[in-house]
């Protein structure tokens, strides 16, 4: 799942008390910030193992903080702190302590046995890389579907539904069907690193256009 982590993000944003849809972007992918910078500093690691799935070939072998669900419901509370702490709203870390659940539960369907509930094994995971014509529509129909609710609650200009549309859209391509590298590099972590802040640019862009129901953020 790469895309769709933004879904859960983009679905609570057209609630009344959520935080700002930048702030939820951070959230939903949190969980991966972590890893990518974890991985720089040699604290998780993977390797390029072509074939490990059907549509992926990392394989995810040692992330025993960031993608467990012990780790993540750690870091859930902590963003929760945060949010809280910068918004004196509590129903706002509520929100985002929410999101950032959602990404272990949405790895859980489509990652081949990788996560764990303590950082130990047995390693869980359904599969759903393995089948591209389900994981396929089922990552973009949750991802549009929420953008297409979002945009009808809250009224952003159409322009930068479409950029952040065609962002996220391009995102996903280049890592369906992009050219696959040979190891892992720090590289592989800034190029991660880029494509997260881009997308929360454009969330955040969009979200500024929209109706004013909510936090701005």
């Amino acid at each position: 799942m790469f895309i769709g982590h933004w879904a859960p993000a983009l679905a609570v944003s057209a609630t009344r008390k959520s935080p700002g849809l930048a702030t939820l972007f951070i959230a939903a992918q949190l969980v991966d910030w972590l890893f990518f910078g974890f991985l720089m500093l040699g604290w998780e690691n993977m390797r390029i193992t072509p074939g490990i799935s059907a549509m992926n070939p990392l394989d995810l072998y040692d992330m025993p903080a960031t993608h467990s669900l012990k780790g993540t419901l750690g870091f859930a509370l902590a963003y929760f702190g945060l949010v809280w702490w910068l918004t004196k709203d509590r129903s706002s870390g509520v929100f985002a302590a929410a999101v950032v659940v959602s990404h272990w539960l949405l790895d859980l369907l489509v990652h081949v046995p990788d996560l764990t509930i303590t950082g130990s094994p047995p390693k869980l995971g359904l599969g759903l890389w393995n089948y591209p014509w389900v994981e396929i529509p089922l990552e973009l129909g949750i991802t549009f579907g929420a953008l297409w609710f979002y945009t009808r609650k809250r009224r952003p200009a159409i322009g930068r539904v479409y950029v952040l549309g065609a962002i996220l859209l391009v995102l996903q391509a280049v890592n369906w069907f992009g050219p696959v590298e040979a190891e892992v590099t720090i590289g592989t972590s800034l190029l991660a690193f880029v494509a997260f802040a881009l997308s929360t640019w454009a969330a955040w862009w969009m979200g500024k256009s929209a109706r004013k129901t909510q936090r701005a953020g």
